[in-house]
């Protein structure tokens, strides 16, 4: 056996001995939840009340904080930090990278006449300065022009992160470029709340001229897989790629369906409660955890949040799993399918709307009033998600995401809307009873039976459909497509930006109607009707995993893109720039930027897959196949010499054989592979070039890894180099 594979499952056996209990055990949840959050509580007692006035209306109304002010939160906070042991601070943001971001400086300066203070004042608080042009940028920014800000977000509180021995003042920031262009998720995340909360009021308005906020909202799921620290150091794919690129199934997978839900392992105990605990500290409102289909596979969710919030808490906490897996020698793999042949992850996102009224925009109310609201709101989303379906599939587009879209349980590449048989019916209705014969007397109409069938499906009897990348769940809209390593703003923005065009177009269309002379909730049911007729190919109740839906969605005109360079051709056609442009969310440059850059990334995945199952295949595999090819050979040739009948060794010969084919093949596919890769790195056009790595690199993988996982069943388990996929899986 390999001696790093031999060392990883020595140490799974020594982990598997020792006993495990979570570093947080017996604390309660509510002793704990937000102690590392500089809370409106926390202002109160540290800020000025004009501090506080002012950056408690920021939050709530979006108000600029001015730098006066900035100054008294700046030395409140750092009172209120150093006092919980910080001696640095940093601004957190989140790079087109995928990752987050933090330069840290220390509160520490010394002034002209020598003497050493600590300061941390409003204009430290506001703005710093790291350098553009070393992060993705798509062009924005060259080499020589670095200068890049990142600005204070005052609706994201700042909180103390804890590292081995030290604490770090975080301050949620957004990240532009010196010309003021986006170069980060949060600020077009910021742009489409601005947005759709104003389309949004507007809309409401026709209902409840009370409402003068609309906040949109956001529960995510987060599913991953835990794999031994040990044992993953010895698989240089998922050291390098988060992801297997060779691995035979084992016998067992999750065909017994007997993970789902089931007891959760000690070890896995431990670290999901320590994980959670520094979850809760940093005030991520954790709720569900649970084993996932897979073996390995685990899956956590929050209460639901502001959508801003809602991110800024994902994306910190999958930093916070992967350090807190450390402590307890395990490795959070967060790729959308670390595994062939078995379930990958995926990140549900429930998105939905809720009103300064306490009125959940997706929820039913007990009134034809009240109904009609949530049916306009919800027909919206229905006719945005329709309108925008290309759009969509372009914002959860990824290398790794593409590996799982499509394959065991996660949507298809296909978007479409579930509703659940109930709601279809409602809307059918809505479809075939207004027509010409609808009049204003007709009030009674407005229940459309809504008020006897909605409130009771919504809350008993709505359907879940796990196919669907689009479902209606019962008050939100559940976009399952999103992948488990995705930083969640990217669709979040998109939904958001599409939600508001369709709501400001349909607010002129029924004003339109209004101006002719008809009455309010009749023109608002004329148009949801339209609407309703426009957007119902976009429906789909049925097993979106068939191939019955796929050849149904291409009768309806549906798209289907199954890769990436194809899926992200949609964010710079002509309609999706029209979208974002005209709602101030991106610039045209900063859209394109963004093509420029995903198209690279998917680019630089790919080709490091491709060294890395290259390198697998040729340093790891190919030494082991012929060492025990040679061993069959000194076999044959010893029973040869002793007089052995050749019928007595076919066996051995024919190992011989099939092991040299597959070698053969291994060997050719790696060359092939290379060879093709080097022509790609010299097409200079990057849509083209993601072409090539997909079409002519990419899918030369399978063959590689048919020939090296038919080798790991032939090869001695004894000098097979690789942690197997029963080791992985079953061992941690």
């Amino acid at each position: 056996m390999s001696h790093l594979r031999q060392i990883a499952l020595e140490q799974v056996i020594k982990n598997d001995d020792e006993k495990k209990i979570g570093h947080y055990a017996g604390k309660r949840i509510t002793a704990i939840f937000n102690s590392n959050v500089f809370t409106e509580r926390i202002m109160r007692e540290y800020l000025s009340d004009e501090a506080y006035k002012s950056l408690v209306n920021s939050r709530k109304n979006g108000t600029r904080v001015e730098r006066r002010v900035a100054d008294q939160v700046a030395s409140g906070m750092k009172a209120w930090a150093e006092e919980r042991g910080v001696t640095h601070y940093t601004h957190w943001f989140q790079p087109l990278t995928g990752t987050t971001a933090e330069k840290h400086d220390s509160f520490f300066t010394i002034k002209s006449d020598g003497t050493a203070i600590e300061l941390f004042d409003g204009d430290t608080l506001i703005q710093q300065e790291p350098d553009a042009s070393s992060f993705p940028n798509g062009g924005i920014r060259a080499t020589f022009e670095a200068r890049g800000y990142t600005a204070w977000d005052p609706s994201s509180p700042a909180f103390i992160m804890e590292s081995g021995y030290g604490k770090t003042l975080c301050i949620p920031t957004i990240f532009i470029a010196y010309n003021g262009e986006s170069l980060d998720y949060k600020a077009p995340l910021l742009k489409s709340v601005v947005a759709l909360d104003k389309a949004a009021v507007d809309v409401c308005n026709y209902f409840d001229k009370n409402v003068q906020k609309v906040n949109i909202t956001l529960g995510w799921e987060q599913e991953y897989f835990l794999v031994d620290e040990a044992i993953a150091n010895a698989r240089p794919d998922l050291m390098m790629c988060g992801r297997t690129l060779v691995g035979h199934a084992p016998a067992k997978g999750q065909q017994l369906e007997d993970h789902y839900f089931g007891s959760i392992p000690d070890r896995v105990f431990a670290f999901m409660q320590d994980y959670e605990q520094e979850s809760y500290k940093l005030g991520i409102p954790l709720r569900t955890r649970h084993n996932e289909v897979a073996p390995s596979q685990f899956e956590c969710a929050p209460i639901f949040e502001e959508v801003n919030i809602a991110v800024d808490h994902n994306t910190l906490l999958m930093d916070v799993m992967s350090k807190v897996a450390k402590r307890h020698k395990l490795r959070v793999l967060l790729h959308e399918k670390p595994f062939a042949g078995v379930n990958g992850s995926g990140k549900h996102n429930n998105w939905s709307m809720a009103t300064d009224t306490g009125v959940n925009l997706l929820s039913p109310g007990k009134t034809p009033r009240t109904n009609l609201m949530f049916l306009t709101f919800f027909v919206n989303a229905i006719k945005a998600v329709h309108d925008n379906a290309d759009l969509l599939r372009a914002v959860i587009a990824s290398a790794s995401n593409d590996h799982r879209l499509g394959a065991n349980e996660a949507p298809p590449a296909i978007i479409s809307v579930y509703l659940g048989k109930y709601l279809s019916e409602v809307l059918d209705e809505v479809e075939t009873r207004v027509g010409d014969t609808f009049t204003e007397q007709d009030e009674q109409l407005l229940k459309l039976d809504i008020h006897k069938h909605i409130p009771e499906v919504l809350m008993d009897n709505t359907d879940r459909n796990r196919t669907s990348p689009f479902a209606f769940t019962g008050n939100k809209f559940e976009f399952r497509a999103v992948g488990s390593s995705a930083n969640c703003a990217s669709p979040m923005t998109t939904l958001n930006t599409m939600m508001a065009e369709t709501l400001k177009q349909f607010k002129k269309d029924v004003d339109a109607l209004i101006e002719k002379g008809e009455k309010k909730e009749v023109a608002i049911m004329h148009v949801l009707r339209n609407y309703i007729s426009e957007s119902k190919k976009i429906r789909f109740e049925g097993d979106n995993y068939s191939d019955e839906w796929a050849a149904e969605a291409h009768k309806r005109g549906l798209s289907n893109f199954k890769t990436t360079p194809e899926a992200l051709d949609a964010l710079v056609t002509k309609k999706a720039k029209k979208l974002f442009i005209e709602n101030n969310i991106y610039s045209e440059r900063e859209l394109e930027a963004r093509y420029e850059i995903m198209l690279e990334d998917y680019v630089k995945k790919v080709q490091i897959e491709a060294r890395i199952i290259g390198n697998i295949a040729t340093n790891h595999i190919l030494p082991a196949a012929v060492k025990y090819q040679s061993l069959l050979v000194e076999n044959v040739k010893s029973l040869k010499e002793i007089g052995v009948h050749e019928s007595n060794y076919k066996a051995q010969l024919n190992m011989i054989n099939v092991i040299g084919g597959h070698i053969q093949s291994l060997n050719d596919n790696v060359e092939a592979m290379i060879a093709a890769r080097k022509v790609a790195n010299n097409e200079p056009d990057m849509r083209k070039r993601a072409d090539m790595y997909c079409n002519n690199i990419k899918s030369l993988f399978d063959n590689i890894r048919y020939a090296a996982d038919k080798l790991e069943l032939l090869v001695d388990n004894s000098l097979w180099p690789l942690p197997t996929y029963h080791e992985m899986m079953y061992l941690g």
